[in-house]
């Protein structure tokens, strides 16, 4: 995606930017690093811009641009939409950004209406063409029914995701029911069911699901880290303790597996074994996933490491708004 113009009124950066330590500035270095496909130094400085000035609405626009090209839709719209409601209608442009995400998620609907909506508030608008397109291409979709179980799975998937990642349980569970339904061999939801059960309250009902599902399936992973978690917050030491002795000898091949174990050695109180699981992972991989970020810096300031703690810490929280909300490691007295 192209980077935004600025607005009608204000001309494009040049190539020679003179030093002025305001918004321009750091947006201006931001730009460059964003051409340069440098997506993490550029969020960096569009982050700086909006902090020296944050009613100009250009600077988190261009960080969702961001979030789009690394695939964090969810994030990328939780912005465009803060920016309308600050902005109103001077940045229609957000309509049709928005619109564009919602159909990477898969969420024809949403993209329909979002795409529709800024048609009708700029119907000769930058993005007229690319809408009517957009609009084009989701009418076609649904005439010919084009999503097959797969992509319907994917998207129920990413969507019950970005929920679980920022604990919002009453969002993700009707969803995860409603893939249990529709796929009922897909192991994973149900996991992922009893994990939002458990911390939304109903303890007893996810852990008999997991223990059932373990009984089955004496080597699931999924099953073994939830109720090693579970097991802890029931201050049941003795089932936590079993379970450890089990997960300790596991070293899974694939980087979501590997994450789910460290997140549950984390999580139990296990720093040095969870530190060591955090360092053999691939973060390419784990980019969208808040809890790499939220565990990871937790251990590596309980085992010492307080530089990278406070170096994951920062960057998490400028890639996922929701950890503003939360304790910063060293903040914590658990």
């Amino acid at each position: 995606m192209s980077i935004m113009k600025k607005n009608k009124k204000q001309s494009t950066v040049d190539n020679v930017i003179p030093f002025i330590p305001e918004g321009d500035f750091y947006f201006s270095k931001g730009v460059h690093a964003f051409q340069k496909r440098k997506f993490d130094i550029a969020l960096k400085w569009f982050k700086k811009a909006t902090e020296a000035d944050p009613t100009e609405p250009l600077y988190p626009c261009q960080m969702s641009i961001i979030y789009t090209e690394i695939g964090a839709y969810h994030a990328a719209n939780q912005i465009l939409t803060e920016v309308i409601e600050k902005q109103g209608e001077d940045y229609l442009d957000c309509y049709y950004l928005i619109a564009n995400n919602y159909a990477h998620l898969g969420l024809l609907h949403d993209a329909q209406k979002y795409a529709t909506i800024y048609l009708e508030k700029d119907p000769e608008g930058e993005f007229k063409e690319e809408t009517e397109e957009l609009l084009s291409v989701l009418q076609l979709s649904e005439d010919d029914d084009w999503l097959d179980d797969e992509d319907e799975l994917l998207m129920y998937q990413e969507t019950a995701f970005h929920h679980l990642e920022r604990k919002d349980w009453q969002k993700a569970l009707p969803l995860l029911q409603e893939m249990m339904t529709l796929f009922p061999d897909h192991m994973t939801a149900k996991h992922e069911y009893a994990y939002a059960l458990f911390f939304s309250g109903d303890r007893r009902d996810a852990i008999n699901l997991e223990e059932a599902w373990l009984n089955k399936h004496p080597a699931s992973i999924f099953s073994l880290t939830n109720l090693i978690m579970f097991y802890y917050e029931q201050n049941d030491q003795t089932k936590v303790d079993q379970l450890k002795h089990s997960l300790v000898n596991i070293f899974p091949i694939h980087e979501q597996q590997k994450l789910r174990l460290a997140i549950a050695f984390a999580h139990i109180g296990c720093d040095e074994l969870a530190y060591s699981r955090f360092l053999s992972l691939s973060k390419k991989s784990l980019r969208g996933h808040i809890n790499y970020y939220r565990y990871f810096s937790k251990v590596a300031y309980q085992v010492g490491d307080e530089k990278r703690a406070q170096r994951l810490w920062e960057e998490g929280v400028m890639l996922y708004s929701v950890l503003k909300t939360e304790q910063a490691p060293w903040q914590q007295t658990k």
